[in-house]
């Protein structure tokens, strides 16, 4: 897999606004935010869209939302509320190919979290 803005982030080559780092995960504050709290959680570990998780990836990608709640938490948005989203693949709205939680909070957010209607 190529470097990443992502991958840049984790070997500290671009700077990043850093709310919690361990050996696994990273998460930092989203670049262009879409809610007054955005912070994105990434693996330290490259995998590329979710659709290329694999079963020994289950405890990471449940550790990232346990760091997600506890960063909400630290925040002092967990208690009002909070999305988490990891879109995959360009249709599913993904522009970086190395997985990430979007937590957003701080605000009421609505449902469905698009404009366009279905069309049936």
């Amino acid at each position: 897999m190529n470097d990443t803005i992502f991958t840049k982030i984790i070997n500290k080559e671009i700077p990043a606004d850093i709310l919690f780092e361990d050996d696994r995960v990273i998460a930092f504050k989203d670049i262009n935010p879409q809610a007054p709290v955005h912070f994105l959680v990434i693996p330290k570990k490259a995998i590329a869209t979710t659709n290329d998780i694999v079963a020994e990836d289950e405890a990471l990608i449940g550790y990232m939302h346990r760091v997600a709640a506890n960063v909400a938490k630290d925040l002092g948005v967990a208690e009002q509320g909070f999305r988490t989203v990891m879109n995959c693949n360009q249709d599913g709205g993904q522009t970086v190919y190395h997985i990430h939680l979007h937590v957003l909070a701080g605000k009421a957010l609505g449902w469905p979290p698009y404009q366009e209607r279905l069309k049936g």
